[in-house]
């Protein structure tokens, strides 16, 4: 069938109109807020290893100074390695559960820290050490680079499912993204949780 170049002109126009009109509704936000929150979440995920990175090292420094602390040693170790068993990607960041289990063991490990950052208090040689001040340095920046990652992730998640509960997004995820539900939130399970721990030796 020979179709009229007028005919064809307008056909053309039509479809270029049309998808105009899509692009500009939403239609991507969904899979975009999506990618977001994975990207989000992985920053989170490189600043809690970054995190349990640090420890070892931090561990044998105070070691040297501190060996009679034994105990504390032994529970910031622990921690550390429940902390970073317990993994959450993008394959399961919509499982409640295991979100959960990971904030549990991060907060083990900060509290850990925070014990270990104790202990170092009763030694003044320690204090004074050049690298367990660039532990201590490289610690702090990790905190605030955690708060800053958790914050981010937050928002990512809140611009997701706003776009899925709202207007016009609520309408392209029941025809088009029906099997992306609503993303879990990252919820600060331990006491003080929104503020960086203070990392003073």
């Amino acid at each position: 069938m020979h179709i009229q170049p007028s005919r064809l002109g307008w056909r053309l126009a039509i479809l270029f109109l049309f998808s105009t009109l899509l692009s500009g509704c939403g239609i991507n936000n969904i899979p975009r807020y999506d990618e977001q929150v994975k990207a989000a979440w992985s920053q989170v995920e490189n600043q809690y290893q970054r995190r349990a990175d640090l420890v070892p090292n931090l561990v044998e420094t105070v070691k040297g100074f501190a060996a009679q602390e034994q105990e504390v040693l032994t529970s910031v170790i622990e921690a550390r390695s429940r902390a970073t068993s317990i993994q959450v990607d993008a394959g399961t960041l919509d499982d409640p559960a295991q979100l959960e289990r990971f904030q549990q063991a991060q907060n083990q490990l900060t509290g850990a820290l925070s014990r270990l950052m104790a202990v170092s208090e009763r030694y003044p040689e320690l204090r004074s050490n050049q690298n367990f001040l660039a532990l201590q340095s490289q610690l702090e920046g990790t905190e605030n680079r955690l708060a800053v990652a958790r914050r981010d992730f937050i928002q990512a998640v809140e611009r997701y499912n706003i776009e899925i509960r709202t207007f016009p997004g609520r309408i392209w995820h029941r025809l088009m993204y029906s099997d992306m539900p609503l993303r879990e939130n990252f919820e600060a399970t331990a006491e003080n949780a929104d503020q960086a721990p203070q990392v003073q030796f």
